[in-house]
This record gives C-alpha cells, sequence and structure tokens, in this order.
C-alpha cells in the first residue's frame, strides 16, 4: 500500500492513523503506517511533552505527526470563565435533569472532570505546538481547517508537512490556497466532527480540486478493499481513526464502551451537535437523543456546548451509565465487532488490499483479452 507520499515521508503503508492514544499512534508508526496523536486532551504542556517522550521511545524511529484543533483566525484574550459565563441556565438544569433522569452519580468532592478538553483555545493550542515543535514530528494536521498563517510557516520552517481536513471541495481549495501540503478528504461517514458528503463522491472532487497537491480518504475506511477503492479514486492514502478504539493498545475508559462498539451495526452512529456543538458523528445514545428532541433545549455552539457537558461525560464513563454512553465513532463501527492489536489491523489491511487489488487486475486482464 505504496504511494509518492508515503515513499516521500519514509513509511511502508501509506495509511496516517489518528488516535488520542500515544501507544496507538507509535504501533501505528512501527506496523509501517503514519501514527498522528490527537493533541487536543492535553491541557497541560508538560503532559504533552510526557507522551511525546513515551512515543520517541517506542517508535523505533519511525515517523509520527501530531493533530490539533486551532482555528484560522486567531482569537486572543478569551478566556475559558468568559467562556463559561455565556452558558444559559436553562441549559445548564437540562444537563442536570437528565444526569437525574438516569440516575447518573456526582464526581466525588474534589475531583475535576476528566473530559475538559479545551484545546480550542488559541492559548491552549499554540502551548501544545510549543511542545511539538521542539520534537522531529513529520507531519501536523488540523481538525478545524487551516491552522493560522504564522503556524504553517513555522511548521515549514522545520521541514513538517502541514495537513488540514476538508467536508468540501470549496474546502480544500481554501486549503491549498493557504499553503496546506495535504487535504484530508473526510467523508460523511467519518466519526467526530464530518460534512454531509459521502467519501465515494468527496475523494475524487478534492483530489481534482488540489491537484497535485496529495489527498489522504478519511471517513467510512476500515478494511483493505476500501483501502484500494480509496487509491482507485486518486487519493495517495487514507486516513483512519475510529478503527483503532478498539485495538488492545487503546485506552477507551469504560469496559462497557468498548462492548457498545462490539455490538453496534453501521446504522447505530448519529451526526449530533450533542457532544462539542458542531455536528460529530458518534455512538446513537441517550443522550444524544434528548439533545436532537425538538422538544429540548438545543446544543450551544461550539465551544459552549463542550463545557457544558465535560463534567456529564465524565460522570457517564467513570460511572458507566449504559444508556448515556457513547463516543465520537464513524459508520465503519459496524465492523469493529472484535479486539484485534494494531498491527492485527494492519496484517488485515494489508491482505484485503491484496485480494482487492489482484480481483480488479483479473477484471482489467479478462477486458484487455477481449
Amino acid at each position: 500500500m505504496q504511494t509518492e507520499l508515503s515513499n516521500n515521508l519514509g513509511v511502508e503503508h501509506a495509511v496516517f492513523g489518528f488516535t488520542p492514544f500515544p501507544a496507538v499512534a507509535a504501533a501505528i508508526s512501527r506496523a509501517g503506517g503514519f501514527g498522528v496523536l490527537g493533541a487536543v486532551r492535553y491541557t497541560a504542556p508538560d503532559d504533552l511533552k510526557r507522551d511525546l517522550d513515551w512515543i520517541e521511545a517506542h517508535v523505533d524511529g519511525k515517523p509520527y505527526g501530531l493533530d490539533v484543533v486551532m482555528p484560522a483566525k486567531k482569537v486572543e484574550g478569551v478566556t475559558e470563565a468568559d467562556v463559561e459565563a455565556m452558558i444559559p441556565e436553562g441549559h445548564r438544569q437540562f444537563v442536570k435533569d437528565t444526569l437525574a433522569k438516569y440516575g447518573v452519580p456526582e464526581l466525588a468532592e474534589g475531583e475535576a472532570s476528566g473530559w475538559r478538553i479545551t484545546g480550542w483555545m488559541e492559548q491552549v493550542a499554540r502551548t501544545q505546538l510549543d511542545v511539538a515543535f521542539d520534537y522531529p514530528i513529520k507531519l501536523l494536521a488540523n481538525a478545524l481547517g487551516s491552522p493560522p498563517a504564522d503556524v504553517i510557516d513555522r511548521a515549514h520552517e522545520q521541514d513538517i508537512l502541514v495537513a488540514a481536513l476538508a467536508g468540501s471541495a470549496r474546502h480544500a481549495r481554501k486549503h491549498a490556497d493557504a499553503g496546506i501540503d495535504i487535504v484530508v478528504a473526510q467523508g460523511y461517514e467519518a466519526g467526530g466532527h464530518t460534512g454531509e458528503i459521502a467519501s465515494m463522491v468527496l475523494t475524487p472532487e478534492v483530489v481534482d480540486a488540489v491537484d497535485p497537491l496529495p489527498v489522504l480518504a478519511a471517513g467510512g475506511i476500515g478494511s483493505g478493499q476500501q483501502v484500494a477503492a480509496a487509491l482507485a479514486l486518486g487519493a495517495q492514502g487514507v486516513w483512519l481513526g475510529s478503527i483503532w478504539l478498539t485495538t488492545t493498545e487503546a485506552e477507551l475508559p469504560s469496559p462497557r464502551l468498548i462492548e457498545k462498539l462490539f455490538a453496534a451495526g453501521s446504522g447505530d452512529t448519529v451526526r449530533s451537535r450533542a457532544l462539542t456543538g458542531k455536528p460529530a458523528r458518534q455512538l446513537r445514545t441517550e443522550w444524544t437523543d434528548a439533545w436532537d428532541d425538538p422538544n429540548g433545549p438545543g446544543a450551544l455552539p461550539m465551544p459552549l456546548q463542550a463545557l457544558l457537558c465535560a463534567d456529564a461525560v465524565s460522570r457517564v464513563q467513570k460511572y458507566e451509565v449504559e444508556p448515556l454512553l457513547g463516543t465520537p465513532v464513524g459508520q465503519i463501527v459496524g465492523r469493529m465487532n472484535s479486539e484485534r492489536s494494531v498491527q492485527q489491523v494492519f496484517d488485515d489491511l494489508t491482505r484485503g488490499f491484496e485480494k482487492a487489488v489482484d480481483r480488479v487486475n483479473r477484471i482489467a486482464g479478462r477486458s484487455a483479452e477481449q
């Protein structure tokens, strides 16, 4: 599964794996792919430094990258307290009532939320970059489109490629104009924040829109056959996220959540604003249903919704309240029905890829003979 992009980066397979777990990122790179660590949950620079040190010690010299969440336009002087003050009391009460309905216990006194993600804030994201640029990362990806121009320049000065996610050809062209090196075409099927165009349509549109920039296909990909299809559509690799959640190296906080992922079919996800305020594909739960109910208050815009729900999510995860228990995940969850190591995932990907290529070659051979 090699392309010009994977060869330029020195990786065996054109499989880019996004994950919040350092052990998974390192295992992806060791297996011949390109591990990308999600940085949004790191609010303390020392924590990110600790985990990048760990990756450095366990990646066997293979390349890896970092994924941040920061808007293209700088927003300065806004604190977390300023944002908290903007949350309506009615929405706070709705959270309390929903948790009470399902008997979700409070966190212990003094226990902080483990899901209080503020990596979207300008000052937090930039401290992440200050740490990351001291490491030999080969790729910086931004989940909210093109990062600020000064960040792109800083990365290029250190020979770091910059990637940005796009949900439409129009977005992709903006990324190209901003100086991005790689565009990730993320289809409707993907887990987390995603647009409304399916991968089969989106990938070739983005390939044509930004040619000759390399494009990675994302969304609904979890088999070697799908990797082959993505490359046939013009992508120079694939960007996989959900498939790693149920690997042995992952660190999901709840055994019951893993069981729910194993049991879920491809129709058991929903694109909802319930978690962050932006449309994000996740397991459908009583929590997403409550926020999507037209009789409810409706989700707040990002980042208000994420801050509003931070303690609630931590409580649901800690006490494993099954009706409310969910996670961002793509429609590929229907194939995630057993625990595998990262290496086993790659073994399955390569076998499926070879079968798909052989099948197409046989068809092409018969067509040539005819």
